[in-house]
């Protein structure tokens, strides 16, 4: 699949000759593919905290946090400003908020529980659709044969270069080296040529969820890493028109997914040819604007034609009784769709989850000072969190003593905890509660003197939620929609470029004329829109007739 193959932004690897990964009873000798020309890489091993400190030394390729940027005394999950340096607020924000850290392996990380718990989300109203649309979960080994990549040409061209090679398994030579998977189109075909044989095995569609192993150079947590966690589905069908329609209807979803639950409003379009997932005819993509107005491919879909049927031999006889080769798609998204929430809700103060995907939608702060008054606010917040529960609200009280209220304020803020529930000793004797919205900081984000009483409360706290849901997309469509200039030449575009944002205009040039504006200006074609502009249009590159707008950006 295509959903992480745009340029990143972190250099994490180092020149050396091999990797050897050692594990009983098995030795993995790990090495880039040497198909094509490329810099040697390096896995190498060494522990170190998730830091804007440490990941500053690795982010070479972006400009260093500013120079007078000095150690903050306060809350210890204080994060840089974004507007003072977006990539160090964004690994602030990573750290603090817990969500991962790195792992032992250079351009590897560690995914922490609340990390995870968002991932989670993100799988189960994802695989809940995969399965309303007819597909099935399965798994396929991450070992493939090399010769399975070697099979469709431009697929092997497109992964070369990330390849990650085994060499040596049990202290021996194989006979033939092994990829670890960077996707899973060729062993799918294998499989697929086994399985399908006649008209009546078709529609043929499955999605597996996997890690995946692709050799970056530059890496950025959640953005692209050298493992990372996806979905690929793969289907084969009958007809072209059949494997359009699935390609499709799985960007749909995607779609649907970006703008119900993550509340962010991505743009669908096909990708330009030089944009198109290797080994496929059409490459279909949601595009999200980050909060730095770079671009994030979220997710894709590809209509892969009979690339890979006619290169695997997977074959099906029609009702004629002809043989025929099957049409296929293939479609993911991966661990990337976090950093995507990331940088488009969060602000200075930290994370900010839109409440459907949220791990925790409501924290329960309790304040005491003396026991007695400890005695009767814990009974009362005990019974908050059984009705909350009870009206399938996620919720949780942080009881800890070792920290103020305050700190604690501070500390679920940062971890993007959509709602906050305050109880003190004049709250129980008021039976009430004071409700605080993570999206309007201070007095105007609080509700003062709210009931305990369940149906009152449980009322007041889904409506809350839903609001804050749907301002955080309309607030992440304004602050889109502002960034998006229409041009009508190439110093037009170049201009918005320059300033950071998207270009949208009528584009009909060749793909040399593509490759220019991405050495001259740093963007690319994110995609055609499928939502254009009615009446006549010409290239704003070359003056020809246009039949389509493209819109422009730069991208991770």
């Amino acid at each position: 699949m295509g959903a992480l193959r745009l340029p990143s932004l972190a250099l994490l690897l180092s020149p050396c000759k091999s990797l050897r990964l050692v594990s009983r009873p098995l030795l993995l000798r790990l090495r880039p593919s040497t198909l094509k020309p490329a810099a040697s890489v390096s896995g190498g091993a060494g522990s170190r905290g998730l830091s804007s400190h440490s990941l500053a030394k690795e982010e070479s390729s972006l400009p260093p946090p500013s120079a007078d940027r000095k150690p903050s005394s306060s809350y210890e999950g204080s994060v840089t400003p974004r507007s003072v340096d977006f990539n160090a607020w964004y690994l602030d924000v990573i750290a603090s908020a817990e969500l991962a850290d790195y792992g032992p392996v250079r351009g590897t990380m560690v995914i922490r529980p609340y990390g995870y718990a968002i991932w989670e989300a993100i799988q189960e109203y994802l695989n809940v659709k995969f399965k309303e649309t007819g597909h099935s979960n399965m798994y396929f080994p991450q070992f493939i044969p090399y010769s399975f990549i070697e099979k469709e040409a431009s697929h092997v061209e497109g992964f070369s270069p990330e390849l990650a090679l085994v060499t040596i398994g049990g202290g021996k030579e194989l006979e033939e080296k092994l990829v670890v998977r960077p996707t899973s189109e060729t062993i799918v075909n294998h499989m697929f040529t086994q399985w399908i044989h006649s008209y009546r095995d078709l529609p043929l569609m499955i999605n597996q969820w996997a890690n995946v192993t692709r050799w970056e150079m530059r890496t950025k947590p959640f953005v692209r890493t050298l493992e990372f966690l996806w979905q690929e589905g793969h289907t084969a069908h009958a007809t072209l028109e059949e494997a359009e329609k699935e390609a499709l209807q799985m960007i749909d979803v995607y779609k649907k997914f970006a703008y119900e639950q993550a509340a962010i409003p991505v743009i669908v379009g096909r990708k330009s040819r030089a944009e198109t997932f290797a080994g496929a005819i059409r490459t279909y993509t949601i595009e999200a604007m980050m909060g730095d107005r770079k671009a994030l491919q979220a997710g894709t879909s590809h209509n892969l034609g009979q690339n890979f049927s006619r290169a695997f031999g997977t074959q099906f006889t029609d009702e004629n009784g002809q043989r025929q080769h099957v049409w296929q798609t293939s479609w993911a998204v991966s661990t990337r769709f976090v950093g995507g929430i990331i940088m488009t809700h969060g602000d200075d103060a930290g994370l900010m989850l839109p409440p459907r995907i949220a791990p925790i939608q409501v924290i329960v702060v309790p304040i005491w000072k003396t026991a007695d008054e400890k005695n009767g606010v814990m009974n009362a917040v005990s019974s908050l969190k059984e009705v909350l529960h009870k009206a399938d609200i996620r919720v949780k009280i942080d009881d800890t003593e070792q920290r103020t209220p305050g700190w604690k304020f501070n500390f679920w803020e940062m971890k993007g905890v959509p709602l906050r529930i305050e109880v003190g000793p004049r709250d129980v004797a008021n039976e009430s509660v004071v409700v605080s919205r993570r999206d309007i900081p201070g007095k105007p984000g609080k509700d003062f003197g709210i009931s305990m009483e369940p149906s009152v409360l449980v009322t007041h706290i889904k409506s809350r939620l839903e609001e804050i849901q749907a301002s955080l997309l309309q607030r992440a469509t304004s602050f889109r929609d502002s960034n998006v200039v229409d041009v009508n030449s190439y110093n037009e575009l170049k201009e918005a470029i320059a300033q950071g944002k998207w270009a949208r205009g009528p584009w009909s040039a060749s793909d040399a004329e593509e490759v220019k504006v991405k050495e001259e200006t740093g963007a690319t074609i994110r995609c055609f829109p499928f939502e254009q502009p009615q009446g006549q249009k010409k290239c704003f590159m070359t003056g020809n007739p246009a039949d389509e707008v493209a819109i422009f950006a730069k991208s991770y």
